[in-house]
């Protein structure tokens, strides 16, 4: 792993850093919150027609709008169906039904950490060449958790675990380092939180899509002009090679 200082920084050429985003880039995360919503479904399903109550939008407008409270991670969205349970079912719903809920919510937190295939590889190919962070938000506990038990924490030189993942958190991230965005590429699935925010500083981005996105991450506007600053992979094992050629693009525009 390359050591990242701000003397070094300064003079690098190139991207000097790389960030990795974490669920559903380096491990399985959205395929249990989809079948959370499918449970809530099937829960509050027992007291209305869920087509008509547009049950799933009803649930995405209440979490959306709690996240500014919240934050993102199981917590929060267990706290989100809870209030959409009672909305949608007029304050019918039972102790019974909001406590499995609850108890939703416990089993995903208690759920083991799933590396996508080639992701240690792909980390460890990446970190020979440059040095590597992983930048990813979510709930405090659950979060570190998850680093802890997918065993990739030694590839990282830093962890952020923010509540975020803006222009303001990437432009205080790189601060800390050192960095201009030039010198920076983002790797990660989200084109909300991964991709936008870095292209819009002036960065460089690798968007991994995952075969299931929350639908909140899906919203990004990305200007055309920047599309020769990021690339879009089938999988994570194109990685080492698509940021080589990021870093030879940057290079030349140094």
């Amino acid at each position: 792993m390359h050591d990242t200082s701000p003397t070094d920084a300064t003079n690098a050429r190139g991207i000097h850093l790389v960030g990795f985003d974490a669920d559903d880039t380096l491990w399985r995360s959205e395929d249990y919150f989809a079948a959370a919503q499918g449970e809530f479904e099937r829960i509050v399903g027992g007291y209305i027609d869920l087509d008509n109550a547009r049950a799933r939008q009803r649930l995405l407008a209440i979490e959306k709008g709690n996240l500014a409270l919240f934050g993102y991670g199981v917590k929060g969205m267990a706290l989100s169906m809870i209030e959409a349970a009672v909305d949608i079912t007029a304050q019918r719903i039972s102790a019974t039904d909001l406590h499995r809920i609850v108890s939703i919510a416990k089993d995903m937190l208690r759920h083991p950490v799933e590396l996508l295939p080639d992701v240690r590889e792909a980390v460890e190919a990446v970190a020979r060449e440059h040095a590597v962070v992983l930048i990813t938000k979510g709930d405090l506990f659950h979060q570190e958790a998850k680093v802890r038990q997918s065993g990739l924490a030694d590839l990282f030189g830093r962890i952020e675990i923010v509540s975020e993942k803006d222009d303001a958190t990437y432009h205080r991230v790189l601060g800390e380092f050192g960095l201009g965005p030039a010198q920076f590429c983002m790797v990660g699935n989200s084109l909300r939180s991964d991709i936008a925010p870095v292209l819009r500083l002036g960065g460089w981005a690798v968007h991994v899509p995952y075969h299931l996105t929350w639908e909140h991450e899906r919203e990004a506007d990305i200007d055309p002009a920047v599309q020769a600053r990021w690339r879009e992979l089938g999988g994570i094992g194109g990685l080492p090679a698509a940021v080589r050629g990021l870093h030879e693009l940057a290079c030349e525009q140094h």
